[in-house]
């Protein structure tokens, strides 16, 4: 009888994609009881090199000659399910990812794991001449002796005092040392870097970078590494460096508890309006029906969406089923899990990246072990390793950071729809302005339809009020505010109402420029202009991170006549106390929030009323429910209006829809001023009157004509390089490419190829970006013709120095 081997297919860590694939390898009998898909293993790939993979299949061989033997397994439990297993095959056919990627994404952070080295002695060294050796590598040769095993690299430096490992390497290749190649788990404490001055020597040499953290240390005492990288626009290798000449020194302070307390109300019963009533019946039918399905709760702010969807979650919760709920950003998860833990418990988890590494992992543990089924967070819940999965909900689903825009480039409603149907369950997109692709689908039948025309209770909608900047400047006033905004917020103070105000862009100044040269000072690595953050006194990139000090003279021509210009939160900020210098001010945007837990204690503390007035970007503007907000104000309404992107009107309507909601939602009357320079414009006055349904009639016969989503899908296959010339070159070759190969085998494919052109934003990163957009119907047939394309553009050692990746349906096309 023919012998047997047990052999694993393994997608295998950093392989291109272009020769992306299963790898065969040997099972051992040791672990071969443990062996199963979705386990971890380390196998050599390549010449000598130790990759981490992930078992896929498992299948029987007869012949293993040529096949190389799994060097360790990594897990005697499968991280991965069977379902997730089968989601990254889908991913990869549908991201144009490698296999190893899409696994590596459902998995928590702080399960990956990455190569060191043990060190110990060789026979070699019982016979060498120690004097040929230095005082470190006698040290070390030194301390391994007194030691029975080898050592791991890590804990070889830290008791050495070394700070790199050139001598063990050194030590190695004269083959004194033993070297095994080990793993270690990444995980991290909930605890924040934080840098402390020790050696302030005044005769020592600094660089302009190095003397900058110092000064500042010198003012603070210590910081956070993170907001002292800010401040002073230094890399982080700038701090690593002087602590390891000794003139800082790192400590883990304890990282802020999240905000505790209860933001609302635990409530024992979820109380419907007849209305309410009738949708949850309808999606209750749907939940029950065993099918996969698809169903978008419509409703206007303020109608009780959440209720409706919570009531749902009940039923699956009594049922004991699974129940991911997402949300699109990390500053509407607290209120939202407030409501979820008052009312569910421990059976609730968390999932978004603003967790540390070892809560993210055990969060992720106590849904896989079964101790939680229900999983609330960002895009990332979609992979909750649950089972029996009874009802998925997307809040706020229009929202584009449910899209990934790194590899693997999913969007969580997608994969979302995959696990749907591995499951048999319901997915219920939740919004008060849908995407116009969802409304669409819902409209056609596709998804089923349920709508909520009314405010929850005795709510009203807010009044509306439309300013003209336009009239507002002829009448002398040069501020960001106009006269009846800043009227009203002054009646909200003496009213104690609170206040909410919108300017979606961060920073104090958008641009620098020189009035003699007209010089606009830009980034060196990217195509964009430089914003002034005042928080720091510096111009930084919002693209790559560059900062420098904001200068007093013109880099370009020397002259002093320089003009700070547009408007950013700070700046909005800055006005604000100056006009009300008793109001308590809070602003919320990236550059305030970076401390850890940061959304969940300035939300508490704003619900609890220590603040009257919330300035920040669209992180104030959508899914937020505060009772004592009665004023809502928008500035520079018509700042997305014009971005030449085809979603640019959606955005706008969607987010001055959002943040008009968000006034008035208690028992008090709410208004909302929309400060714009175009007052006439149809989605101004559409989202002032909350009238989704006829901007998406307008909007859906404008996408139509124009072909665009929902009426084809979109495709822009991105390229970028360092060499400009290289970068324009490979666009135009895989174009000609995609030419050739649609008319000769594809022929049948539908579809309209724009470009290849450069990007609008030609330079981020210092790498030059040239795409190309393609309007297509998304089969598999299409994805098996530009996956065709890619492998052999990968295979084209011309272009190896460029990227080349396809983002289907991204969130902008420019």
């Amino acid at each position: 009888m023919t012998e047997e081997y047990l052999a694993a297919g393994v997608a295998v860590e950093n392989t291109a994609y272009h020769f992306d694939k299963l790898y065969d390898y040997i099972i051992p009998e040791s672990v071969s009881e443990y062996a199963r898909p979705g386990c971890r293993v380390m196998v050599s790939f390549g010449k000598g090199s130790v990759r981490q993979g992930m078992i896929m299949e498992l299948h029987k061989v007869t012949d293993k000659t040529g096949l190389k033997t799994v060097s360790e397994l990594l897990d005697r439990e499968p991280v991965l399910t069977q379902e997730l297993v089968q989601l990254a095959v889908s991913m990869k056919e549908r991201c144009f990812c490698t296999l190893f990627e899409a696994c590596k994404t459902m998995l928590p952070a702080g399960l990956s794991l990455r190569i060191m080295y043990s060190y110990g002695l060789s026979d070699k060294a019982s016979d060498m001449d120690e004097g040929s050796l230095s005082e470190i590598e006698r040290q070390t040769v030194a301390y391994l002796r007194g030691r029975k095993k080898q050592v791991r690299a890590d804990l070889l430096l830290k008791n050495l005092g070394l700070a790199e490992d050139e001598p063990l390497v050194k030590l190695y290749k004269k083959g004194i040392l033993t070297r095994t190649e080990v793993t270690k788990k990444r995980l991290q404490d909930m605890s924040i870097k934080m840098v402390a001055l020790i050696d302030d020597t005044a005769n020592r040499k600094y660089t302009d970078s190095q003397r900058a953290v110092i000064e500042v240390l010198r003012t603070m005492g210590d910081a956070a590494k993170k907001e002292l990288c800010y401040f002073t626009g230094v890399s982080g290798a700038v701090v690593d460096n002087l602590v390891k000449k000794g003139i800082c020194r790192y400590y883990d302070a304890p990282a802020p508890e999240p905000e505790k307390e209860s933001v609302f109300p635990a409530a024992d019963e979820i109380v419907l309006t007849e209305k309410q009533e009738k949708v949850y019946s309808e999606l209750l039918e749907k939940y029950g029906s065993g099918k996969p399905s698809v169903a978008l709760l419509y409703g206007i702010t303020g109608s009780g969406k959440t209720s409706v969807f919570m009531k749902l979650i009940d039923r699956a919760n009594e049922q004991n089923r699974g129940v991911i709920c997402m949300v699109p950003e990390i500053a509407l998860t607290p209120q939202l899990l407030v409501r979820f833990r008052s009312r569910y418990g421990d059976r609730v988890a968390v999932f978004h990246s603003g967790l540390s590494l070892s809560k993210r992992l055990e969060e992720w543990k106590r849904v896989r072990n079964g101790q939680a089924n229900i999983a609330v967070g960002t895009r990332s819940a979609v992979f909750a390793p649950l089972k029996d999965i009874g009802l998925i909900v997307m809040d706020e689903e229009q929202e584009y950071s449910y899209k990934s825009s790194s590899n693997p480039r999913y969007h969580a409603r997608e994969m979302a729809k995959l696990r749907c149907v591995s499951n048999n369950c319901l997915l219920l997109l939740s919004s008060a302005t849908p995407s116009v692709e969802s409304y669409y689908y819902a409209e056609s039948g596709r998804y089923s339809l349920h709508t909520l025309g009314e405010r929850y209770g005795t709510a009203k909608l807010p009044k509306v009020i439309t300013t003209d900047m336009n009239l507002e400047r002829q009448n002398g006033n040069t501020s960001d505010f106009s006269s009846e905004l800043l009227e009203a917020i002054e009646q909200n103070l003496e009213d104690g109402r609170q206040s909410i105000i919108l300017l979606n862009r961060r920073g104090h100044n958008t641009f620098v420029s020189c009035r003699l040269c007209n010089e606009v000072i830009s980034c060196p690595s990217c195509s964009i202009s430089l914003t002034y953050h005042s928080a720091n006194n510096r111009l930084m990139c919002h693209y790559c991170g560059y900062s420098m000090p904001a200068p007093v003279t013109c880099p370009e021509c020397g002259s002093d006549r320089l003009r700070y210009s547009g408007a950013g939160t700070q700046k909005a900020e800055q006005e604000l106390a100056e006009l009300f210098p008793d109001a308590r001010l809070l602003r919320l945007d990236t550059d305030s929030t970076m401390q850890r837990y940061a959304y969940e204690k300035k939300l508490g503390a704003f619900q609890r009323g220590e603040y009257d007035i919330m300035l920040g970007t669209q992180m104030v503007a959508k899914g937020l429910d505060f009772e004592n907000v009665t004023l809502v104000g928008v500035l520079s309404a018509d700042l997305m209006l014009h971005n030449d992107d085809f979603r640019s009107y959606e955005r706008t309507f969607s987010l001055l829809t959002q943040v008009v909601g968000r006034s008035g939602r208690g028992g008090y009357e709410g208004r909302a001023f929309v400060q714009t320079y175009e007052p006439e414009n149809p989605i101004i006055s559409m989202a002032a009157g909350q009238d989704y349904v006829q901007f998406y009639e307008n909007e859906a016969s404008m996408r139509k004509s124009m072909l665009y989503p929902p009426f084809s899908d979109i495709c822009v296959v991105a390229f970028s390089g360092e060499d400009k010339d290289k970068a324009r070159d490979a666009s135009v070759f895989f174009a000609k490419a995609l030419s050739e190969l649609a008319r000769s085998e594809y022929s049948d494919l539908p579809m309209r190829v724009l470009g290849p052109g450069p990007a609008m934003i030609l330079r981020v990163c210092g790498r030059y970006r040239f795409r190309m957009i393609i309007k297509f119907r998304n089969t598999r047939r299409f994805r098996e013709m530009l996956s065709r394309l890619l492998v052999e553009f990968g295979k084209n050692s011309a272009f190896s120095d460029v990227c080349a990746y396809p983002d289907i349906d991204p969130d902008s096309i420019i």
